[in-house]
């Protein structure tokens, strides 16, 4: 019996026998499970595996043990060119799971929309006996023992809002300030949305309803509207705001763009996924 130990065999009487791995070139064809072989310039006898075939010039990795030369495999060149990997199946299998779909891109962004125009509407016509008919103060009701009609104000604002298309609004704000007339107590308007975008020849056409910010004389508002407001303005259903009551009171004063420059003026806050 004989044991292996680092790089030889101890054989039975204690002796040390070298073991070598070294590399050869095959001088001769296998035959009879060896070939001749070159090994550091000099001509061996390599004993070969039945299942190992060697052609002359192939370079053998062989191992020594002490004067007999083992043939263990030959050695295969390197590639020229690295292998390039193989595509993945096609039909590759299932994880049992859905491929996620892609997140949607998120932008939101901060719309300011000023008023084309500001305006009076009463008794069939639109007030100009003050400011430009465009830029006149916005009144509600009717002044007390006036013998006017009643009058709606309104801002329009054009096709700015619609340029946002497609976007939701997330938030609506409007700019009021209150001027002298009527009573000094707090008073509210109510807001109206008109659906034209600019002054019509004739009345403007009122629709939703809600109640405005409680004023005094010379207080000024950044007044929170509802959505939906504006988001009707942003896909062109609506295109603006009034102030107007079925009775004649309260009569409320709100100024127009005329005698203030950020008056009615509409911010709309939007998200857009694409």
């Amino acid at each position: 019996m004989s044991l292996v130990w680092g790089r030889g065999t101890v054989g039975t009487m204690g002796k040390l026998t070298a073991q070598t791995t070294l590399i050869g070139v095959a001088q001769s064809a296998s035959a009879n499970s060896a070939c001749a072989a070159s090994v550091a310039g000099i001509s061996v006898v390599v004993r070969l595996s039945a299942s190992l075939t060697v052609a002359i010039g192939d370079r053998l990795l062989i191992l020594r043990r002490g004067t007999v030369y083992y043939g263990v495999t030959v050695i295969q060149a390197a590639p020229v060119v690295i292998p390039t990997p193989a595509p993945p199946a096609e039909n590759a299998p299932s994880t049992g799971d859905a491929t996620p779909a892609p997140k949607p891109t998120v932008r939101t962004g901060t719309l300011v929309c000023t008023p084309v125009s500001t305006a009076t509407y009463r008794d069939g016509s639109w007030r100009s006996d003050g400011d430009p008919v465009n830029s006149f103060d916005t009144y509600q009701g009717r002044y007390s023992g006036s013998s006017f009609g009643r009058m709606t104000g309104c801002a329009f604002y054009g096709s700015k809002p619609h340029s946002l298309s497609g976007a939701t609004v997330t938030k609506a704000t409007v700019k009021l300030k209150r001027l002298s007339g009527g009573d000094f107590a707090g008073r509210s308007p109510t807001l109206r949305l008109i659906s034209q975008t600019t002054r019509p020849g004739s009345a403007p056409t009122l629709n939703e309803t809600t109640s405005g910010p409680s004023l005094t004389i010379n207080d000024s508002s950044t007044f929170t509207l509802p959505n939906s407001w504006a988001q009707a303005m942003v896909d062109g259903t609506r295109g603006g705001i009034a102030m107007a009551i079925s009775s004649d009171t309260p009569y409320i004063h709100l100024a127009g763009r005329g005698s203030w420059s950020a008056a009615w003026t509409l911010t709309i806050s939007w998200r857009r996924s694409s």
